[in-house]
Formats: C-alpha cells, sequence, structure tokens
C-alpha cells in the first residue's frame, strides 16, 4: 500500500488526524478576511463584463496577421474612440472587441482597421452583439442560481437535517462570493462561460460537503447514548476519515483544468478558455476548502448549541478532566459503544493514537479458567 493510501487507512481508523473543529476560529477568520477582499475587489474593481453582457462587436481578422496585439489595440481604439480587447489567437489571427457601439459604427471601424491593418476589409469577420441578449442571459443564470440554492437547501434539509442545510448554503455562498471577487481583482472578461463554469463548480462544492454530512450522519446515531465523545469530536473524525478522498478527488479535477488555465490561456494564447477555466479552477479550490473548515465545523458549533448536545459535551469535559486528576487515560474499559464501534475507537486527533484498554484489560488477574 502506497504512503498516501496507507495514511487514508489510518484517517479512516482515527489513529492519526488534525482537530480541524478545535481551530475552527482560524478558519472562520481567515474565511472572512478572504470574502472581505473579495467583496472589496469587487465594490473597487467591478467585474469586467463581456461584449456580450454589454453589446458592441467582434472583430476577427485573417490568420498570420503581422501587427501585434497592442498596435491592433491602438488602431481599434482610435477607431472606434472606445476601449478594445485584441487577443491573438493560435493561428495568428486577432480577436477585436469593442463594447458600446451599434452596427453602423461597426461598419466604418472595421473599414477603418482594414486600412491600418493593411488586411482587405472583406477578410475581416464582423459580429455585433445586442445588449439585450446579454441582460437576458444575466437574468437566467441569476435564475438559475436562485432555483439551484433553494433546492440544494430543501434536499439537504430532508436527507440530512436544517442545521447541515444551513452549513452548505454559507459554504457555497462563501465559494461564490470568492470566484466572483478574484474575478474582480484579476480583471479577467465575464462571459456566458464564465457563468456555465460558476454553476458547474457548485455541484462540485456540493459533493464534498455532502460526503464529509454523510459520515458524520451515521457517526452521531444515539451519540447521547455514551459519554465518550462530543458532537465536536465526531464531527473532527468524520472530516479526517474522509479527508484523502476529498484531497484525491479535488486534485484530480484540478489537474486538467489547470491545463485550461495556464497551459491553454497563457501558453498558447487561447483566452477564451479563461473564461471558464479561471471559474472552475478558484471554485473547486474554495469549494474544497469550505467543505472542510467551513461546512462541518459550522455544524457542530449549530448542532452543541441543542440542549442534549449541550448537557453530553459537559459531561464528557467533566468525565475526562476527573480521568485527568486520576491520571488515567480517556478511554476506559467501561465505557460504552455507539453505533457498533469497538470501545477502543478514537476520534481523529494530532498524534498517535491511545493504547487500548482491551489490550490490558485483565492483566495481572486470573482467567478465570482452571489449568
Amino acid at each position: 500500500m502506497s504512503k498516501l493510501g496507507n495514511l487514508g487507512a489510518r484517517l479512516h481508523r482515527g489513529e492519526v488526524g488534525y482537530d480541524f473543529v478545535k481551530n475552527r476560529k482560524i478558519w472562520y477568520g481567515l474565511s472572512i478576511l478572504i470574502t472581505i477582499t473579495a467583496i472589496v475587489g469587487l465594490a473597487v474593481r467591478g467585474l469586467n463584463m463581456g461584449i456580450e453582457f454589454e453589446g458592441g462587436a467582434v472583430f476577427n481578422t485573417p490568420k498570420n496577421t503581422s501587427a501585434s496585439v497592442s498596435r491592433a489595440e491602438e488602431y481599434a481604439e482610435q477607431a472606434s474612440g472606445h476601449d478594445a480587447i485584441v487577443q491573438k489567437l493560435g493561428d495568428g489571427s486577432l480577436r477585436i472587441q469593442v463594447a458600446g457601439i451599434d452596427t453602423d459604427a461597426a461598419n466604418k471601424i472595421k473599414n477603418t482597421l482594414a486600412d491600418d491593418l493593411k488586411v482587405d476589409s472583406e477578410q475581416i469577420n464582423a459580429e455585433l452583439v445586442g445588449p439585450s441578449w446579454g441582460e437576458q442571459i444575466a437574468n437566467k443564470a441569476w435564475q438559475g442560481l436562485g432555483i439551484f440554492l433553494v433546492l440544494v437547501v430543501i434536499y439537504l434539509a430532508i436527507a440530512f437535517e436544517w442545521r447541515m442545510a444551513l452549513a452548505a448554503f454559507v459554504a457555497l455562498i462563501h465559494d461564490i462570493t470568492i470566484t466572483v471577487g478574484i474575478y474582480a481583482l484579476v480583471g479577467f472578461e465575464v462571459t456566458p462561460g464564465t457563468v456555465i463554469g460558476l454553476l458547474t463548480i457548485l455541484g462540485y462544492s456540493l459533493y464534498d460537503t455532502v460526503v464529509v454530512f454523510d459520515s458524520l450522519k451515521e457517526q452521531t446515531k444515539d451519540i447521547t447514548k455514551q459519554t465518550r465523545w462530543t458532537y465536536s469530536d465526531i464531527a473532527n473524525r468524520s472530516i479526517n476519515s474522509t479527508l484523502v478522498r476529498s484531497i484525491n478527488t479535488t486534485v484530480v479535477a484540478l489537474l486538467p483544468v489547470a491545463g485550461l488555465l495556464f497551459i491553454g490561456g497563457g501558453v498558447l494564447g487561447a483566452g477564451m478558455l479563461n473564461d471558464i477555466s479561471l471559474s472552475l479552477f478558484v471554485g473547486l479550490a474554495a469549494g474544497a476548502y469550505s467543505s472542510i473548515f467551513i461546512a462541518t465545523p459550522l455544524v457542530a458549533d449549530l448542532k452543541e448549541r441543542e440542549p442534549q448536545l449541550k448537557a453530553l459535551r459537559k459531561r464528557v469535559l467533566a468525565k475526562r478532566a476527573q480521568s485527568a486528576a486520576k491520571g488515567e487515560t480517556e478511554v476506559h474499559g467501561d465505557d460504552e459503544s455507539y453505533d457498533g464501534e469497538p470501545e477502543d475507537a478514537a476520534p481523529a486527533v494530532v498524534g498517535p493514537r491511545n493504547q487500548p484498554a482491551s489490550r490490558t484489560r485483565g492483566r495481572g488477574r486470573p482467567s478465570g479458567k482452571r489449568r
């Protein structure tokens, strides 16, 4: 078995792990800081809306156009009087976008560009985009997002409970805000591809969260019938038991997206790939982070406000304090187990596992058998 596979097995058994829930205030603070940065970037810089949303014209030049991107941008801005966005495509042609112009202006700009670039005007393909179409796309995107969030909350409330639904909703809003804020800070153009990518990452974000919630639901059955673990302990164990799987699925999903973003958009210069790849890359990373550091610790906070679980926490901590005062370990042979777990099972904590009590039980005492 590989080292990663061995680590995953030990995490699942609770032999090793990291206390994510105990340090939740750190993750909350970090998330708040990142979210505030994203909101400030969105408020100050705003989104660079593509021509599909603002309206305008797109001019595609012939292959192997000799003019550079900067020179073509200068020609387009002089001809139109508006800011222009120029991208050099893989075949050597140029894609020139000019927002906020009508049909008559587009024809004049096309002829002027043909003269400046020293090409035949018939070889320049001009496409006019109306702002009303972009407005319809934006409205449909908001409607789709709203319907998705409502259905997610309803499903999680039925399949799990309302606290988990609320935590998952907060995690999704966290992911959307960060992704949109990154777009504002980086200045990438927002196109329909961006909207598609944004809606896609919500499913990936929800997947990791549901995996952890399902493990947590199974492990907290009849939790109040024992006095060994608090709800936070079991929540932390659920995170650790699914940690390697979450990392593996996220890395596998990020690798092809990183290829689109850094190689396709950066090295090869296919700028249209940036539209969808950046939203996928940021959203996948933010989704994996929120499912581990935000959603599950938030559920633990909400659940331990319930009277039964609050009382359970007091009993568990009191028992641990009493055991510590007597110099005993936390695991006792007379403690009851739950959900079919062996008595020597332990929650994920940093460091080696406590020596199981079952290994020392009965030593130094007669076995009762006649020899």
